[in-house]
């Protein structure tokens, strides 16, 4: 599929994990959370369009408040936008989400954005008093009442989750419809409910091939269409990690992205990983780490392919070093998304040659 190469967009996302430091001792999650700070002034200095924090309350994700973060960010950086990846919506109050996030708008000067989902994790229902056998019901009327807010207009709604309201306003009022996205993990229920609000759709696509979820990005087109919807973007969120080159990206990366992959697999029940499912992952799956031209090739396949209008690389995959993350992220915003956008235009002339070959004429 074309797509016009100034019109994709890139971001990175990070849940602020828990790093070692150079000799591979834990960092305290508050030295964490300031390098991420650091790791956004650099994204933004480096030309990246987005920067997107996480939300999560266990011991090997820093960040619980990612409007916080941002709202730090907000008085340090100048142009990239500043979002979350994500918010877990069913277990927060969308009317506070949105007045915090107002507030947001006001600091970055309208660079605020959202990215709401309901979560992998779930620790955040028992820690903040919600049933998990409630999680379809609080996720769909939350995310109904969050639409409304994002208007910006005061709100009329009723629902089982809370009271009803009646033109009731939100302060400080928003300047603009909050942007706000919809992160869906591969549910074709959850792909309609992003596009009956009108809203648009982040994919996490975390392993495996990107290209299994071209059926996906089909579905939300043609349900917008039937909706009466105009055409509305859609996003891909997946982890990886830059270095010289491939070798060099293997070996920071292999340790860290297994660790993290058998502390979560502990908790749900899978069988450990190893270096053989890393591997699989980095040459075939939805793990983009390798030299700046191996990530920008796989990049810009997996736009093409699907049609995306933006990709988001989750640059911190266990408890990698915060100068590894740092590299990582210089070599994504000067040399990746170039090259993407390079291979994107290439793309693009050469369909265009197709179209107007003489073999189309016979």
């Amino acid at each position: 599929m074309n797509i016009a190469p100034q019109s994709v967009t890139f971001g990175l996302d990070t849940f602020g994990d828990v790093t070692v430091d150079q000799a591979g001792d834990p960092v305290p999650a508050s030295q964490v959370i300031r390098d991420v700070i650091a790791e956004g002034e650099l994204a933004d200095r480096v030309g990246i369009d987005h920067f997107s924090v996480g939300e999560h309350h266990r011991p090997d994700f820093a960040i619980s408040a990612p409007d916080m973060v941002l709202a730090a960010l907000a008085t340090r950086t100048e142009r990239i936008t500043l979002g979350t990846a994500v918010i877990v919506l069913s277990s927060d109050d969308p009317l506070r989400v949105v007045e915090r996030f107002s507030t947001l708008e006001a600091l970055s000067q309208g660079r605020a954005e959202l990215t709401v989902g309901r979560g992998s994790f779930t620790e955040s229902f028992p820690l903040f008093g919600f049933a998990l056998q409630d999680y379809e019901t609080l996720f769909e009327e939350k995310l109904e009442l969050l639409a409304a807010a994002i208007e910006g207009e005061p709100i009329t709604w009723s629902g089982s989750t809370r009271a009803p309201l009646k033109e009731q306003p939100l302060y400080p009022p928003l300047e603009r419809a909050l942007p706000t996205w919809v992160a869906v993990g591969g549910s074709p229920n959850s792909v309609v409910r992003a596009a009956r609000h009108g809203l648009p759709l982040m994919l996490a696509i975390i392993g495996g091939s990107a290209d299994r979820f071209a059926p996906y990005v089909r579905l939300f087109h043609e349900a917008n269409e039937k909706l009466g919807n105009d055409r509305l973007p859609v996003g891909v969120h997946s982890p990886g990690h830059i270095a010289i080159d491939d070798a060099t990206a293997r070996d920071q990366l292999a340790s860290h992205w297994i660790h993290n992959r058998n502390e979560i697999g502990r908790e749900r029940g899978w069988g450990p990983s190893g270096i053989a499912e890393f591997d699989a992952e980095m040459q075939n799956g939805a793990l983009y780490a390798g030299s700046p031209e191996t990530v920008a090739q796989k990049i810009a396949s997996t736009i093409r392919t699907l049609g995306v209008d933006r990709f988001d690389l989750k640059y911190a995959n266990g408890p990698m070093p915060h100068q590894r993350l740092m590299e990582s992220i210089e070599l994504y915003g000067t040399v990746v998304i170039p090259r993407v956008r390079e291979l994107l235009a290439e793309a693009a002339e050469n369909a265009a040659e197709d179209e107007g070959s003489p073999f189309d004429e016979a």
